[in-house]
């Protein structure tokens, strides 16, 4: 399939993405702080320093995926789409793992731990979403 022009409404939505993936990756470098643990709640931490050893990988693949297929979107790439596969994924593996063995909820209460999650996750499926609309349009290839 050859490309064709993509409109700056597809440039605009990579943008957004590409700013979206780095606010995540921010917030994975800064979870890995002492000085940014040190600020957390004695629960948060504990979070931290109980989850299993596979969680921060996942965490990285969660925000490094959702980038990476940002700026390969921004080259026109088709395997975007798998990396943000990826991601979702792995924000579904984290995620699925927090409220199934924390009582995350329980302490923090149900619109506190979950509204953000949501988000997360709900963003992640409009990226997938994007990518296959802007295969099918021509844009990426």
């Amino acid at each position: 399939m050859t490309r064709t022009r993509a409109p700056i409404l597809f440039w605009i939505v990579v943008v957004l993405l590409i700013l979206w993936g780095l606010s995540g990756t921010v917030g994975f470098y800064m979870s890995l702080s002492e000085a940014t643990r040190a600020q957390m709640s004695a629960y948060d931490r504990s979070l931290y320093e109980n989850a299993p050893g596979w969680y921060m990988p996942v965490y990285g693949v969660a925000v490094w995926g959702g980038l990476f297929g940002s700026v390969l979107l921004l080259l026109r790439r088709r395997i975007a789409r798998w990396f943000y596969v990826a991601s979702l994924v792995a924000v579904v593996v984290m995620f699925g793992w927090t409220f199934a063995m924390t009582d995350l909820i329980a302490v923090k209460g149900v619109a506190t731990a979950v509204a953000f999650p949501i988000l997360i996750a709900l963003i992640g499926a409009f990226e997938i979403w994007f990518a296959g609309y802007a295969e099918r349009r021509g844009w990426i290839g």
